[in-house]
């Protein structure tokens, strides 16, 4: 608008956007912050307009944002530090396209900024993430082809309801055709993503985040029953959604999930716990933890 109609007041700057004029003069203000040179001329033929000569870039961040934009790269994607990582390459052309101002402090953070990876989270391809996401906006049914840990491979026709960033990984959240059941995968392990000409409806009341907390732990290929003998208050605190659904059971809980790997389970999860428990279920989770426990035995065998 202003460099359309050099000399635009702000109250036709308002009138024309829908708002008032002290938000006219707010957002005029927020260019300004974003590095775009407005100049203000007093008097009856006076008004904003932008300074001859000047060329807009193509994305206007004020340095707040774009500073915010660079935090939030590094801390998701570590490796962005590097102009040759993927989205490094893309961090570069987006602080390059910003005005010099702003640009310039962008550009330090990053180069001055280091971010230790999580080794916990897992960066899936981004060429079936977005074949996903373009299925969930479509709302049509995928043929999914997926790799467990073990290197296991099978294709499923699932209907996506939504993908979902959790502590770093991400999820597909969908039902599953062949279950009749609501199933979650990760998408670093999905190899291939291909659309149906089915089309679906997801649930009216669906809440990604909390369906995917709920079934975590379910529809893997190895049953889990755990049994602690504390109460679930203080149990609680301590399970992952992915190991499963704790409930009440007599004067302590019960722990009913599943797992593609016992042995994490074990290791990694069950031994964390500092509550007594028994493994009722799961012929490869009671293999599991009878390694680990005779492994813990061994390391205080014949000490003082």
């Amino acid at each position: 608008m202003l460099q359309a109609r050099p000399g635009t007041t702000a109250d036709e700057l308002g009138e024309r956007l829908g708002v008032t004029e002290r938000a006219a003069r707010r957002y005029v203000g927020i260019l300004r912050e974003a590095g775009i040179p407005v100049e203000s001329v007093r008097g009856p033929h006076g008004g904003y307009r932008i300074r001859r000569g000047t060329r807009l870039p193509p994305i206007v961040f004020t340095e707040a944002e774009a500073l915010g934009l660079v935090m939030a790269v590094l801390d998701g994607r570590p490796s962005a530090t590097d102009v040759d990582d993927l989205v490094g390459s893309a961090l570069t052309k987006v602080i390059q396209a910003l005005p010099e101002t702003v640009g310039r402090q962008a550009a330090t953070l990053r180069e001055y900024a280091s971010a230790a990876p999580d080794r916990y989270s897992y960066r899936p391809d981004p060429a079936p993430t977005s074949a996903l996401v373009a299925a969930v906006a479509l709302r049509r049914s995928v043929l999914v082809s997926y790799r467990r840990e073990s290197g296991d491979e099978w294709q499923a026709e699932v209907d996506p309801w939504a993908v979902v960033v959790r502590h770093g990984r991400w999820y597909l959240l969908c039902r599953s055709h062949r279950a009749d059941a609501i199933r979650t995968y990760r998408l670093d392990r999905i190899q291939a993503v291909q659309q149906t000409g089915h089309e679906f409806e997801p649930p009216d009341d669906l809440d990604p985040v909390a369906a995917l907390e709920e079934n975590l732990g379910t529809g893997w290929e190895f049953d889990t029953r755990v049994v602690f003998d504390a109460p679930l208050a203080e149990v609680a605190p301590w399970i992952r959604p992915a190991m499963g659904r704790l409930s009440p059971s007599g004067d302590g809980c019960l722990l009913v999930g599943s797992t593609s790997n016992p042995a994490m389970y074990a290791q990694e999860w069950l031994a964390s716990i500092p509550f007594a428990f028994r493994v009722q279920g799961g012929p490869e989770l009671r293999t599991a933890v009878t390694a680990v426990a005779a492994r813990f035995a061994a390391a205080v065998a014949g000490g003082s």
